[in-house]
């Protein structure tokens, strides 16, 4: 039985308070006063090393290092959670905000800011002290917006993952929506391809110690986010606070990481925790009402500014937001108004965070999440005592089983209410399962410890809407009756090069061909390539001209079914494997032939000639030059099942295909009396295209030469590049 801590005194000991400062003494005082009990060590890959004497001087620490590396895109971050990129982006982003204003309310973070434990509320304090110092110090630093922040603005981006519910609702039937004061009155057709975006995701691996050499549990850590997303950093404090690891940019918590007795690994969940409702509405008079339980009831109304910028300075657009109790209104379908219903904790969701970083048994990790603002993580989980665990999201509503919940619900009908939320133990879970090893890839639970995984008759359908993907597969393969692992071997389990969706794919392929009749002019054309893709052994190289004809071949073939996959609801590559024909395979292959003969002279184009990772300027959106240099990559997209993933694609004034996502950080963590770890993370770790560490992890990060990780005070000696003081 694990030993369960009251979850009021693990939060009250999250950090030690300070006397609090006179009401009336001036920021820039007190910014200093702070300042001076912080200690900043910069290693000679640029990661900051924080020291403060309390998790608030930490914080501040931690906040003003982050913005030394990348204020930009810190402010980009919180302009897109608080609604206000249209201040900075113009008229083009208005939607992107309305969707955020829908959910957040600076009035009532305000308030929920104010009721907040004291020790939060520091953590918050502290959060706003460290960026506004920063920008104090630095006046070279133009803000395109948020010139000051504040405390509360930390609970509107509160959980750290990449995207978030929010961006459930998508923007054009919102703007048909709401485009003018009359609601519209029907769907917006849209077609969007899965190829033009890499999967979200990640990878985590848990290995016991009874699987590893040296008897202690590994730990993979490896999100796949878009490039530069995140920081990679050291927070401490004399209050118990050791992190290390990723950081989103402009968050006050390690969100993948260890301490020296624990880690965690967090990726993308199938499960579903975000539902929509079919509301039937009427009007009377000039007021809309909804119907539920067989009665009306009156729709809420709430006028929204979005502001924006125009060449003439700002402006705005008022819009009237509707809402029922299920949640605002965002698109309507069938004549049917949807409402969307997600988790709105945001002081649970930062308090869960930042509290889990200071745990220090599995004990404690599980207590805290008791807090049940985790809605969009699966969690591997391993430790020093040699616990490896994995954890299904916290915040999954418990729900009638019946109903189809991908689809939106009868918001009329009572039965289809939350009845509040799953917890861990009615949770698909594994702890210590007896082959001693654990992964997930974003795909289901089910396979998560092999055979000793979750039953997946046991739960409700909701628990995962994604099922299995090929990394899943892969890892299974890798893992399943495997021991001895070290943290090197581990490694090259990440970085395994075999592509299982073409072990799949390719096959039929070949049979295709070789059915046809001799003489056939798509047989005699395509027989060299098909002799390339016979030969082959499935894995990825950059000297691999097989894996160029596939991943051609293999995006020729998604494309295809692309519009038949989504109006089956269905993933495009799950539907393509089911549905493909001779005569379709043969035809993406001609596809894949034509257009590398066209961009690149040559079917016979290795790999590592068109697979390219470039890195020009700190931009958010980043620009792609094919007579610029660029580094050749080997791992592929993760659709193909790759657990090295890099998403990929060429551009209109490019032949070659560029990666913008995928693994952007990548970790092997051995928890043992002492932790060790190695890492990469992708480019570099400032945002500044001046800064030596710009890209000086770019050759290490495209080869998976991961490098040390300096965790302790003495790893440091000889790898200081400078010591200093916030403002120093």
């Amino acid at each position: 039985m694990l030993k369960r801590l009251p979850i009021l005194l693990l939060l009250s000991c999250a950090s030690v308070s300070t006397p609090r400062p006179p009401a009336d003494e001036p920021a820039p005082a007190r910014w200093q006063r702070i300042a001076e009990r912080v200690t900043i060590v910069r290693d000679d890959w640029g990661i900051a090393h924080i020291h403060g004497k309390t998790d608030a001087d930490a914080v501040f620490g931690m906040m003003y290092t982050q913005a030394e590396d990348d204020f930009h895109r810190i402010e980009t971050n919180y302009l897109n959670a608080l609604g206000r990129l249209a201040e900075a982006e113009g008229e083009s982003a208005i939607w992107q905000d309305l969707r955020m204003k829908l959910f957040i309310d600076p009035d009532v973070l305000r308030a929920q800011y104010a009721a907040s434990p004291a020790w939060l509320r520091e953590v918050m304090d502290a959060w706003a002290d460290g960026l506004n110092f920063f920008l104090a110090t630095h006046p070279e630093v133009k803000p395109r917006v948020l010139a000051r922040f504040e405390p509360w603005m930390a609970l509107s981006f509160t959980e750290g993952s990449i995207g978030g519910d929010t961006e459930r609702v998508d923007l054009e039937q919102l703007a048909a929506f709401y485009g003018s004061e009359a609601p519209h009155a029907g769907p917006v057709a849209r077609a969007k391809s899965e190829l033009d975006e890499e999967p979200s995701g990640s990878n985590g691996i848990a290995i016991a110690p009874a699987n590893t050499r040296d008897h202690h549990a590994l730990l993979l850590i490896n999100p796949h986010t878009s490039f530069f997303f995140r920081s990679e950093l050291q927070v401490t404090s004399d209050a118990g606070l050791d992190a290390y690891g990723a950081v989103t940019w402009g968050q006050p918590f390690v969100y993948q990481g260890f301490n020296d007795r624990i880690g965690w690994m967090h990726t993308s969940t199938g499960a579903d925790a975000v539902d929509e409702y079919a509301e039937t509405v009427v009007k009377r008079g000039d007021r809309w009402f909804y119907r539920y339980a067989g009665a009306l009831k009156p729709v809420i109304e709430r006028r929204i500014q979005v502001a924006y910028k125009t060449d003439a300075g700002m402006a705005s657009k008022d819009v009237t937001a509707y809402f029922t109790h299920h949640g605002p209104i965002v698109r309507v379908s069938d004549d049917k108004w949807i409402a969307i219903r997600l988790m709105q904790k945001p002081v649970e969701a930062l308090s869960q965070s930042f509290a889990r970083t200071k745990a220090r048994d599995l004990a404690s990790f599980r207590k805290i999440m008791d807090l049940h603002a985790n809605s969009s993580n699966n969690t591997v989980y391993a430790d020093a005592d040699g616990h490896i665990a994995y954890f299904h999201p916290q915040f999954v509503p418990r729900r009638d089983d019946r109903f189809d919940w991908t689809k939106p619900v009868d918001g009329s009908d009572p039965a289809t209410e939350w009845h509040g939320v799953h917890g861990i133990d009615d949770s698909p879970h594994a702890i210590d399962p007896p082959n001693g090893w654990l992964a997930n890839t974003n795909n289901w639970p089910y396979s998560v410890a092999g055979k000793h995984s979750p039953d997946r008759t046991k739960f409700p359908r909701y628990m995962d809407m994604h099922g299995e993907n090929p990394r899943g597969v892969h890892a299974l393969r890798l893992l399943d009756g495997h021991t001895g692992f070290t943290p090197q071997t581990l490694r090259d389990a990440a970085f395994d090069s075999f592509l299982p969706a073409f072990a799949t794919m390719i096959p039929p392929l070949i049979a295709a061909h070789k059915a046809l009749p001799a003489g056939d002019p798509q047989k005699v054309k395509l027989a060299e390539p098909i002799r390339e893709l016979r030969g082959w052994d499935f894995r990825w190289s950059t000297s691999s001209v097989a894996t160029s004809l596939a991943v051609y071949y293999g995006q020729a073939l998604l494309r295809a079914f692309t519009a038949e996959a989504q109006h089956a609801g269905a993933n495009v590559y799950n539907y393509a494997v089911a549905h493909t024909t001779p005569a379709q395979a043969i035809n993406a292959l001609d596809i894949a032939l034509d257009r590398l003969t066209a961009d690149f002279t040559s079917w016979r184009t290795p790999w590592g000639e068109i697979n390219r990772f470039q890195r020009l300027t700190g931009d958010i959106v980043q620009p792609f030059d094919d007579a610029a240099p660029s580094i050749a990559v080997g791992f592929t997209s993760s659709v193909w099942g790759s657990l090295a993933s890099f998403g990929a694609r060429a551009y209109p004034t490019t032949k070659k295909m560029y990666g913008t996502s995928g693994n952007s950080f990548v970790a092997i963590v051995e928890l043992g009396p002492q932790v060790r770890a190695m890492a990469v993370t992708a480019g570099g770790e400032s945002g500044h295209a001046d800064s030596p560490h710009f890209n000086d992890e770019a050759t290490r990060y495209v080869t998976g030469n991961l490098r040390e990780v300096y965790f302790y005070p003495a790893q440091l000696t000889g790898h200081t590049e400078r010591t200093y003081h916030p403002g120093g």
